[in-house]
């Protein structure tokens, strides 16, 4: 099993320290806590992780089991997540959204592979496929 830790926290000096770029984008995200269901929205993407708005955040390092409604999909992406940081809704700000930055956790490279390519994909449809390439040419 792994996680992409470094793709979705800021550092304690405010920098974005995510190794995959994000990209804007709203999907309704469904996922179970203790025995209420809840359906909330993302806010942003990335290869390794997503943000979930939300008033009643889980705690940090809770792992949990989502889906994702992606509009090219017949079913709901299952993706294995886990909280990184949180946004309670005391803290949240016009800038701060209250929510949950979630790291995905696979549990083979197969699985990995899968998600990826159905979040790159997700990123394509929402950028197009010029401003896409531009926000993913390697730094440097």
């Amino acid at each position: 099993m792994s996680t992409d830790d470094t793709d979705d926290t800021d550092g304690a000096d405010g920098r974005d320290r995510r190794i995959h770029p994000r990209v804007p984008i709203t999907l309704r995200v469904e996922y179970k806590r203790l025995n209420s269901f809840f359906a909330d929205y993302t806010k942003n993407i990335s290869r390794g992780g997503t943000f979930i708005r939300t008033a009643n955040p889980l705690g940090i390092g809770t792992e949990f089991v989502f889906h994702l409604a992606v509009p090219s999909l017949e079913e709901p992406l299952s993706i294995k997540g886990k909280v990184q940081w949180v946004v309670d809704a005391a803290e949240a700000t016009d800038a701060q959204e209250a929510g949950m930055g979630i790291g995905f956790v696979y549990d083979s490279e197969a699985e990995r592979d899968r998600i990826a390519h159905t979040v790159e994909t997700l990123m394509v449809a929402q950028l197009g496929p010029v401003l896409y390439e531009r926000l993913m040419r390697p730094r440097g």
